[in-house]
């Protein structure tokens, strides 16, 4: 997915390399307690740097997601037998509008904007999960269940605390995990409260570069990165 002549060193005699923008990468998530990747998401990158990797998830793109093995929805299964089903995964479109997602380098969540037709802005959502893990065709998380949503008011609240709850209670993760889950939820209000970045910085008011194309879904999708192929 990714052009290596899209990407570009940071400074001259570092490993680190950031995407340019306009380069198609993967952001993807690991099944909870488990290695393999059950969410897999073509992305347009929008700015990538040491402060912040931004991306974008245009309308009508091919994903993978995970579903019950016989291909049920796994939001139509019961919260009590949700996580303990056998499941499999399969291609999909990403329905209604798109999402930006905005990620600090190190942070245990990142942050997605959410838009109504006709670009009229809905909401922020913090995504609780592991700092992402970059590799040359894009990004690896795992996520973490609970997650907030923030109104253009400024009002938030959590979300999915029963699927939390639920989480642990079936073994996908363990109490001290989900106490620094707990602990990065706070710290994320913590710069809610304040209207710190990238709140602050005026993303509503971003939009697509009309000449993007959708990026397409690579039959390798769920290839392993190198660095923890061998």
């Amino acid at each position: 997915m990714a052009d290596g002549g899209a990407v570009r060193a940071v400074e001259a005699g570092t490993s680190a390399h950031f995407w340019e923008p306009g380069s198609q990468i993967l952001w993807r998530y690991r099944e909870n307690a488990g290695a393999h990747v059950h969410i897999a998401r073509p992305v347009t990158v929008v700015r990538d740097d040491e402060d912040l990797l931004a991306v974008w998830l245009a309308p009508g793109t091919e994903c993978v997601k995970p579903v019950l093995a016989d291909g049920t929805s796994v939001h139509a299964e019961p919260l009590e037998s949700r996580y303990t089903k056998p499941r499999s995964v399969q291609r999909d479109r990403w329905f209604g509008t798109g999402v930006l997602k905005l990620a600090r380098p190190g942070l245990p969540w990142s942050v997605w904007l959410f838009w109504e037709p006709g670009w009229r802005f809905k909401n922020w959502y913090v995504n609780l999960e592991e700092p992402l893990a970059r590799w040359a065709g894009g990004v690896d998380s795992e996520d973490h269940f609970l997650d907030i949503t923030v109104d253009p008011d400024r009002s938030w609240q959590w979300r999915d605390e029963d699927e939390f709850a639920q989480a642990q209670q079936d073994g996908l993760m363990g109490p001290d995990l989900a106490e620094r889950v707990r602990e990065a939820g706070r710290s994320a209000v913590e710069v809610i409260r304040a209207w710190g970045p990238p709140f602050s910085d005026g993303w509503p008011d971003w939009r697509p570069d009309p000449s993007w194309t959708v990026p397409l879904l690579p039959e390798d999708w769920d290839r392993m990165p190198a660095h923890l192929s061998s």
